[in-house]
């Protein structure tokens, strides 16, 4: 069973910066596609980054610029920096993965962190 464990959240002021973490373990199932999601009070979930095996990676609109996806080659931990933080990014940020069948991170997921930027 895969495991997604999430760490780096918090409270930040606006136009701070925050490193948000995520490793994930467990079982023979492999991860190649990495994501990060959140979820604002009263809002539906939303996908702000992505990552695969391969290096691509994608981005909302409303956080590119601002927010950075990362892996190290060959490494279980996916990153995501956000710098000049917003009062809208406050929200939930769950880490997400997808397996090699389905190439889509949307099948594992992490029991989220608090982002919580002050104005």
């Amino acid at each position: 069973q895969v495991q997604m464990v999430e760490s780096g959240g918090g409270l930040v002021q606006t136009g701070g910066s925050l490193k948000l973490s995520c490793t994930h373990s467990g079982g023979y199932f492999d991860v190649v596609a990495w994501g990060w999601y959140r979820q604002a009070p009263g809002k539906e979930r939303e996908l702000v980054a992505t990552i695969h095996s391969g290096g691509g990676t994608s981005y909302a609109d409303s956080v590119k610029g601002r927010f950075t996806i990362s892996r190290l080659s060959g490494q279980s931990t996916v990153y995501l920096q956000m710098n000049n933080l917003k009062p809208e990014d406050t929200a939930v940020y769950y880490c997400s993965g997808g397996s090699s069948t389905t190439r889509t991170p949307n099948e594992y997921w992490g029991q989220g962190t608090q982002v919580t930027v002050s104005s």
